[in-house]
């Protein structure tokens, strides 16, 4: 009951990391507005969570539109009255082109979710926790935000900016009791890879990214990261802000 009490909003939570942390959360006695493009498969979730302390609730939003990114921080507030947690793990990959090939399109839509969805949702939380004395956000990056050959230009990018974002939000309102932290996964066993950009792949600029994949220990599994998420999202980590902690079997170590 690490989280009892406690009001989170978890994005991305239809599979994988998402929902995995969502289930963590409610184990802890969180009550989580679980958020997802694909609402029918938060439904699955949602009875999950009737047999745990905590309580989920649904809520279906494409996070590329920043209404919608507003909007579910409203319906957290409303319903339980307050917003402790914001987990920002909505994401998306790119096709794994270098710079000189990139397209317009996958640019816009990487960055709209990976990156102004953070923007927005946080600027939103931050100022409802000011006003509440304190809250924590925890953004989940990639291990391309540390390395530059985990995947195409635009989703490095985008990750180096959730990690730049994160270190940026702890320092500016850790003074506040505002923590805000970033999980950097590896390789870990979700439905990431049926994506349409990597059913699309580059392959010429693939061939130059799995030569960086040659130190990578493995996949790990989603329970892995929502454990890490639970730790950053309780008072066990009281003192830690504006941190990345690497969760990829020493990957990032080579």
């Amino acid at each position: 009951m690490k989280l009892n009490g406690r009001i989170a909003i978890v994005t991305g939570a239809s599979s994988g990391m998402g929902r995995e942390i969502a289930v963590a959360f409610a184990r802890e006695g969180a009550k989580v507005l679980a958020v997802a493009r694909r609402e029918e498969r938060l439904k699955e979730i949602v009875d999950v969570a009737s047999a745990l302390p905590g309580e989920i609730t649904a809520y279906g939003a494409d996070l590329k539109n920043t209404d919608a990114v507003e909007k579910m921080i409203d319906i957290a507030v409303e319903k339980y009255g307050k917003l402790d947690i914001l987990v920002n793990n909505a994401g998306m990959m790119d096709d794994m082109s270098g710079v000189a090939s990139y397209k317009d399109n996958i640019f816009q839509d990487v960055f709209c979710l990976n990156v102004q969805a953070l923007f927005v949702a946080s600027r939103k939380a931050i100022n409802l926790f000011e006003a509440n004395g304190g809250g924590n956000i925890i953004n989940i990056a990639s291990v391309g935000g540390i390395k530059g050959g985990a995947a195409g230009a635009v989703y490095v990018a985008s990750k180096h900016a959730v990690v730049g974002l994160t270190k940026n939000t702890g320092f500016m309102y850790g003074a506040k009791k505002i923590r805000c932290n970033a999980i950097c996964p590896g390789g870990i066993k979700t439905e990431i890879g049926t994506s349409e950009n990597l059913q699309n792949v580059n392959k010429e600029d693939m061939g130059q990214i799995i030569k960086a994949m040659a130190t990578n220990p493995g996949a790990g599994e989603v329970e892995q990261i929502a454990s890490v998420a639970v730790f950053l999202a309780c008072d066990d980590s009281s003192f830690i802000n504006g941190q990345t902690i690497s969760v990829d079997g020493g990957w990032t170590a080579a």
